[in-house]
């Protein structure tokens, strides 16, 4: 019998097409080396040309997933996906209190991914919603990950240079996190894609070029999940975010066509590296 792996949870919503959302969420994590347990706070109807309805889970059955795999089974990292609204994200905010996940070194790490934006830069939330994620849940997160989309809305900075993604960085930060993550990949035009690190004091970029494929489908969620998979796994965040950039490098490389529209970005290589 093989040994209990590290265990991550993502608490998010259902991609029926498989492509992004906690779908997304535990391909990653399986394929970094970590059960993944889920709390889905919506469950979606959607496919490769966009989600056409959402169905919310009450967020107090969103709270009692969360309670019940953790008291259980126990996690080394959570994070969170789409919330999608004010109730929901207070009912999370109030449970990683009670279980002890959150931004400090004596409780589980949390990362926050807020989603908060549509792939074509509209706002997916009300601004309750991302007011609570504000004021809730990134004084709580180890790391935020926003993109530059949900950079504009949280905090109103247009990142178009280095020089933006630093102020953003610093705007975000002041919200409460321990480390930002500004990821540059929505920044068109540029033949790189810069992904920035900051925890206050100290800066860490992570580049590479931009990959000519349309298929990025939940390409934020692999990214945001494949950090919480190396932070369960015991990485610090500066490594841990290396990992994952590595990872998500790789899995755009490997993307593939699904449907009529926008593909996934793959973990498939890394499963058949393992075989």
């Amino acid at each position: 019998m093989a040994e209990t792996p590290p265990r991550a949870l993502t608490i998010a919503g259902s991609d029926s097409g498989g492509a992004a959302g906690l779908e997304a969420d535990l391909r990653a994590m399986t394929a970094c080396g970590v059960h993944g347990c889920v709390a889905v706070t919506a469950v979606t109807v959607q496919n490769s040309l966009g989600v056409s309805g959402v169905h919310l889970v009450p967020p107090e059955t969103v709270a009692a997933q969360v309670r019940a795999v953790v008291t259980d089974i126990g996690v080394g990292a959570a994070k969170t996906g789409m919330l999608a609204s004010r109730e929901i994200i207070d009912a999370v905010a109030d449970v990683v209190d009670d279980v002890g996940i959150g931004r400090d070194a004596d409780r589980v790490p949390f990362v926050v991914d807020p989603v908060a934006a549509s792939m074509a830069g509209e706002p997916l939330l009300a601004e309750d919603a991302m007011e609570a994620i504000r004021t809730r849940l990134f004084p709580r997160a180890a790391l935020a990950t926003p993109n530059l989309d949900e950079v504009r809305l949280l905090v109103g900075v247009e990142v178009t240079d280095a020089a933006t993604a630093r102020e953003a960085a610093a705007a975000l930060y002041a919200l409460g996190p321990r480390y930002v993550l500004v990821k540059g990949g929505h920044l068109r035009g540029s033949p790189e894609v810069i992904d920035l690190l900051f925890d206050g004091e100290r800066t860490w970029e992570f580049s590479g070029p931009r990959i000519d494929t349309p298929h990025v489908h939940g390409a934020g969620d692999a990214l945001a999940s494949a950090t919480c998979a190396a932070l369960a796994r015991g990485l610090d965040m500066p490594d841990a975010v290396a990992s994952a950039e590595r990872y998500i490098r790789r899995a755009v490389a490997e993307s593939y066509p699904l449907g009529a529209g926008v593909g996934p970005v793959s973990p498939f290589w890394a499963v058949h590296a393992h075989r």
